[in-house]
């Protein structure tokens, strides 16, 4: 039932049935659909109406008349407040079954095709400390919890080192364990901030556009390497002498940092990759390895963020591949060129295409590393590299992988792609739904033959998907 509360919605024993985007959870009220954060199916609760449509809500759960048998205690002191890990309170096994059918329903419902029984989706062997990469925004402007607002208590400072706050773009949760990454991460973060507030160093205001200090990013690799970069606003001389003491700071307590970094941004916005990279100490980069492959990492890189399963992951696209040694094989959106490099081997050539021109120089690196001599790499827009007249220039794929970004495939691309009618497609995505509507364009020529959901984010609602296409006869 629902009743009114000083014109607040309250809906009463509404029990959870399903599992919903963006992490959210579902209950279903007469005909109204409700999504509900940090809740699961089988609780009952009391859920206050924020927000309201004809057909759907968005609701809160402010109180648990019975909680789901099927329910994990959160291990993280900032859950439900950081946005981030929602599904925590998911057992690990559920979480995968909603993965794996959060994958069926987007290829069915949006891509309305024919398809096979879907593979068992591979599970990470590391549910906590899985990144290798994250990265934490200074703010002068603190979130405070639900339980800090009720103290009503005037804080000396309000300088926070963690993570925006969903919805509030200029908050951000001060952050002091995040479960995500290596501890050294932990420290390195908490280290700093503590310094920067003993010595007076300015947060960063976002809306006013003042203060020095931006950003921390920080990556691991499975090597053991670790890069550490410090974004600040700096407009003067002693602002720069000031930064420079905080980065050797750095430099002296953690001597494990083999890349320590910092970029001068003062700009309206948070984006560096049109920003020089200055070297404070060690090297520029870091590496990863994989099957005994290495690869260059480097500030500006995208490597995926899982290491352990993104070996998983490239092992599924390179079977999908089927490759024998005779093949052309282009790999879109090739990233730093890892699934090139990996695949080179059972390739006759193989030709990667991606829009970050330093990410293409790291590819080309990772080649020469390597000993490998059958790749060839080639920076720009997507649909503008991809044309006829490329294909013409280097000859018609036999296999194409291609691993967009979560908006999918431009119709331009996707048009080059049937037009060159390479015998198989092996479409790597974070995105099902998306993947769902361009895999509803390829149908004109291509089936699908297999689909593998990879877990590369536990506690998370995202999931990777590898579909193989095959050319219809």
């Amino acid at each position: 039932m629902a009743r009114n509360r000083k014109k607040e919605i309250i809906l009463e024993n509404v029990t959870i049935t399903d599992v919903a985007a963006e992490g959210k959870a579902l209950a279903r009220v007469n005909d109204l659909v409700v999504f509900v954060p940090y809740v699961v199916p089988g609780d009952v609760v009391d859920l206050l109406v924020k927000r309201k449509k004809h057909r759907y809500a968005e609701a809160e759960a402010v109180k648990f008349h019975q909680y789901s048998a099927e329910r994990a205690v959160s291990f993280c002191q900032h859950y439900g407040v950081c946005g981030g890990c929602k599904w925590q309170v998911l057992p690990y096994e559920a979480q995968l079954r909603y993965k794996q059918q959060q994958v069926w329903d987007n290829l069915t419902r949006i891509g309305k095709i024919e398809l096979p029984e879907i593979r068992p989706i591979i599970g990470s062997e590391k549910t906590q400390f899985y990144r290798n990469k994250l990265e934490f925004t200074f703010s002068n402007k603190r979130w405070l919890t639900a339980e800090e607002v009720k103290q009503e208590v005037v804080y000396d400072q309000m300088n926070a080192l963690g993570f925006h706050i969903p919805n509030a773009f200029d908050k951000v949760l001060d952050i002091e364990k995040c479960w995500l990454q290596d501890d050294i991460s932990n420290r390195i973060r908490n280290e700093v901030r503590q310094y920067a507030l003993q010595h007076d160093y300015p947060f960063f205001n976002l809306r006013t556009q003042e203060g020095m200090l931006r950003t921390l990013i920080i990556r691991t690799s499975s090597t053991g390497e670790l890069m550490v970069i410090l974004v600040s606003k700096i407009e003067r001389d002693e602002e720069m002498a000031l930064f420079r003491q905080l980065l050797q700071h750095v430099a002296d307590t953690f001597p494990e940092i083999t890349s320590l970094l910092y970029i001068i941004n003062n700009k309206c916005n948070d984006t560096v990759t049109d920003l020089e990279v200055y070297t404070f100490s060690g090297r520029d980069h870091i590496f990863e390895e994989m099957e005994g492959l290495r690869f260059k990492i480097g500030p500006k890189s995208f490597y995926q963020t899982n290491s352990e399963q993104a070996y998983n992951l490239y092992k599924v696209a390179r079977d999908f591949a089927g490759l024998t040694g005779n093949e052309l094989v282009y790999d879109l959106y090739t990233g730093t060129g890892t699934i090139a490099n990996f695949v080179s081997r059972q390739a006759r050539q193989v030709i990667g295409i991606e829009y970050v021109p330093e990410a293409i120089e790291d590819a080309k690196v990772n080649s020469e590393l390597n000993g490998i001599h059958n790749t060839l790499f080639y920076a720009g827009d997507m649909k503008d590299i991809l044309t006829r007249e490329f294909i013409d220039r280097h000859g018609c794929p036999d296999v194409i992988i291609t691993d967009p970004p979560r908006a999918g495939m431009h119709q331009d691309v996707v048009d080059v792609i049937l037009a060159a009618e390479p015998k198989r497609i092996v479409y790597v995505s974070c995105n099902p739904a998306t993947q769902a509507r361009d895999l509803q364009l390829l149908d004109v020529k291509y089936r699908v033959a297999a689909i593998q959901p990879v877990d590369m984010f536990p506690h998370t609602h995202h999931v990777e998907n590898v579909v193989l296409l095959e050319r219809k006869a």
